[in-house]
Formats: structure tokens, C-alpha cells, sequence
């Protein structure tokens, strides 16, 4: 029996790898092109009668892109999303009309900086190259940071066992014209310490409707939180693609380094340099999934904790009582990140 991911088409002269012209001529394949060993109207079929197996492989990317500009995610009548430009970009590349998968469907205005989503092809790019070759059809506010060739069951939205988001605020005052499109630029100061210690009280498996958007949305809205964390940087440092926790580093606080560590509930010995200086605050969540607009909830849920208008044992009552009335704003779009997705192949 044959193999079902392999297609048989008339075979292409191997000795020269090169396409035939309309004159008969022979001109290079170009740099980047896929060579699927389609017919096209310039072939000739072989008078052997040889045939040449098509390869449908399964490729997976990770893709960073700033939302700003886009719809969300998914494929809108309303607007241009990030998915319909990546395939347009793909058929581009490939020929192929290409549906792609991603991990998670993040709404206008959210950013990424580890989206994953696979799709299959016969393009035959290496993957190594393929993020190159598809990145000069990809407009400057959408990356491929890698393409590798993934199993045949792999699938970037159902094998995904839990993803990253982070929340990003600015209190420093006076901020930079910039920033509005990539935190939130909240006026005032805010107890990051106090914002971590509520951030605790979501860890585990709840229901958490009382963060979601118009619920319901899904069969369930019960989720299991492995980690949160409410952390002070004094800068860029929270655009990083680390661990979900980055901790400073004491010995270097004062050359503002900041070093990836592992996901802990404990928070970092901040120094009084860090802790004066650091005028952003990131908030990062871990679960196995997230409702509609579930840590822009939590974010304006924590952000009353850290204006002292909350204790922070409210968000446990917030969570018991299953009311989103009961929760804080939703926090607006542009401070939110998808940083990571994890499969069980890595963590």
C-alpha cells in the first residue's frame, strides 16, 4: 500500500534539475523557488513513463508579530488578521493554497512573540531556509523566527499542553510616545509586591469565568494555572522570549541584566536600585488554556490590588464567586504578549 501523504507525478529529467522553457530552452530553477515536481504547461511527460513521489511534509513556525495593525489572529471579513497575511505570503512562496494552524487565536491589537502554527506542503525548501525564503513576502511587522519539519501528527492547536502569556504596564509617569502601542501607560504607581501575592491565588484548577468575556465561550470554562507572577524590570528585558519568570540578577542590578530562570511562585530579591528604577511591570501567566480576554481581566483585577483599592485576597473571592461584574477592567490590548507555547516535546 502506498503511503497517503505521497502524491505521484510524472517525473522531471533528474540529471539537470533545471525547468524547461516555452522555447525548449533550459533556464536555472531560482533561488528560493519550491521545485514540488509538478506538471506545468512547459513539461513533457517522460516516454519511460517514470513517475516522482511528492513528499507532503509538516512544517512548524514561530512567529513574533506586533498586533497593532492587525484584527487579531484568526481570519476577519472586517480587517486584515495575521493569519490571512501569512498565508497569502505562503501561496506566494509555494503556489499552494495553505491553510495554517496556530496555538492560540489572540485578539486585535494583541502581540506575539512565540506564536506557533503548522501546516502541510510539498514545498521542498529546506526548513532551515524556508523562514528566509517566506520572509520576503511578509510585511516588516510579522517575523518567522524559525521553521523546522515537525512529525506527522503534530498539530500547533490540539498537541499544545500550555501556553505563556504576559501582561505589560508602564507606571514610570511621564513615558515615551512609543509605548502606547506596546504597554499599558498606567498613571500612577503601583505595588508590584502586593500585585504578585494576589497574582497567587490563581494558581490551580478553577473555574474562571468570572475573568471571561461574554461567557460562555467554551464547553468549559474551567482552567489550571501553573504559574503567576507579578515582577518590576527596568526595562526592555520584558520583550525577552524566556522562561516565563525572569528573576534580576543581584550581582549585575546595577548594569539593569536580567537573567531567565525557571518558573517559581516565589518573587525575585529585588534591590532598591531595581525596585526604584524599574518602571515596568509584567505580569505573566501560565495555564493550560485561556478564555476570551482572561488576563486583560486578570490584569485589571490586579491593578486595583496594586492601587491599594483591593486586598489581595479579594481575587480569591472573585474566583469563588463566579461573577465577572465582581472582577476588575479589562486591560486594554496593546500590553499583551503570547510568549510561548509549550508541546510535550519541550517545555
Amino acid at each position: 500500500m502506498s503511503d497517503p501523504t505521497t502524491v505521484s507525478f510524472p517525473r522531471i529529467d533528474e540529471s539537470s534539475r533545471s525547468a524547461p522553457t516555452a522555447e525548449g530552452g533550459v533556464s536555472e530553477l531560482p533561488l528560493g523557488a519550491c521545485d514540488n515536481g509538478r506538471m506545468t504547461k512547459n513539461h513533457t511527460r517522460s516516454a519511460s513513463g517514470l513517475e516522482c513521489d511528492v513528499r507532503i511534509r509538516n512544517l512548524r513556525m514561530t512567529v513574533a508579530y506586533d498586533g497593532t495593525n492587525f484584527v487579531g489572529w484568526q481570519e476577519q471579513p472586517n480587517g486584515t488578521s495575521v493569519q490571512s497575511v501569512i498565508q497569502t505570503a505562503l501561496r506566494k512562496l509555494t503556489g499552494e493554497d495553505t491553510k495554517i494552524l496556530a496555538a492560540g487565536r489572540t485578539d486585535s491589537g494583541v502581540h506575539a512573540i512565540g506564536q506557533v502554527v503548522s501546516f502541510h506542503t510539498s514545498c521542498t525548501i529546506p526548513g532551515d531556509r524556508f523562514a528566509s525564503a517566506l520572509a520576503s513576502h511578509l510585511p516588516d511587522d510579522i517575523v518567522i523566527r524559525e521553521c523546522t519539519e515537525a512529525r506527522d501528527d503534530f498539530h500547533a492547536t490540539h498537541s499544545a499542553v500550555r501556553k505563556h502569556y504576559r501582561y505589560v504596564i508602564f507606571d514610570g509617569g511621564h513615558g515615551l510616545p512609543f509605548l502606547s502601542r506596546y504597554a499599558w501607560h498606567f498613571r500612577g504607581k503601583l505595588d508590584d509586591r502586593a500585585m504578585h501575592d494576589a497574582a497567587q491565588r490563581l494558581t490551580g484548577t478553577h473555574d474562571f469565568r468570572c475573568f471571561e468575556s461574554h461567557f460562555p465561550n467554551k464547553a468549559t470554562s474551567v482552567r489550571t494555572v501553573t504559574a503567576a507572577s507579578v515582577r518590576r524590570h527596568p526595562g526592555w528585558p520584558v520583550w525577552s522570549s524566556g522562561s516565563v519568570n525572569a528573576q534580576i540578577d543581584p550581582v549585575s542590578a546595577g548594569r539593569h541584566r536580567v537573567q531567565a530562570d525557571s518558573v517559581d511562585d516565589d518573587p525575585p530579591a529585588h534591590s532598591d536600585l531595581i525596585r526604584a528604577s524599574g518602571e515596568f511591570i509584567a505580569i505573566d501567566i501560565s495555564a493550560d488554556g485561556f478564555l476570551y480576554n482572561m488576563v486583560r481581566a486578570i490584569t485589571g483585577s490586579l491593578i486595583r490590588v496594586g492601587r491599594g483599592q483591593w486586598s489581595p485576597d479579594v481575587i480569591e473571592n472573585i474566583i469563588a464567586g463566579q461573577d465577572r461584574s465582581r472582577a476588575g477592567e479589562t486591560a486594554p490590548a496593546c500590553g499583551l504578549y503570547l510568549v510561548r507555547v509549550d508541546y510535550e516535546d519541550t517545555r
